[in-house]
């Protein structure tokens, strides 16, 4: 019983992915005042979640990564471009962001403003 204790506090305590890394903190403390704006918001960042990771991992397997430029040209074959791939996929998120937060705007100004900056 005291090492599911233990689990149950590590889990909402320690090793909480929003508490550990500060992710997703936008829906996490946002404006959910109303259902309606914490379904919107939430539906939004399942979308962009949606979108962007097919695209991270497609441009960090054909671009990216050790060799992946190979197929320009043979000599790419040794550029190692891994480095970049934590500013790569914050570049892709903002994109996406972006594009959906325009999308939002366009489609249900009320939502828009709701959310304010998030």
């Amino acid at each position: 019983m005291q090492d599911i204790f233990n689990i149950f506090i590590k889990s909402i305590f320690i090793d909480n992915m929003i508490f550990a890394f500060f992710l997703g903190m936008c829906s996490y403390v946002a404006v959910s005042k109303t259902v309606k704006t914490s379904m919107g918001l939430g539906i939004a960042v399942v979308f962009v979640l949606v979108i962007t990771v097919p695209v991270d991992y497609l441009v960090d397997t054909y671009l990216l990564q050790k060799g992946a430029l190979s197929w320009l040209s043979p000599s790419l074959a040794n550029v190692d471009l891994s480095f970049l791939s934590f500013i790569i996929f914050i570049a892709i998120i903002a994109g996406i962001v972006q594009l959906v937060e325009m999308f939002i705007e366009k489609v249900s100004p009320t939502l828009y403003n709701q959310l304010g900056i998030f």
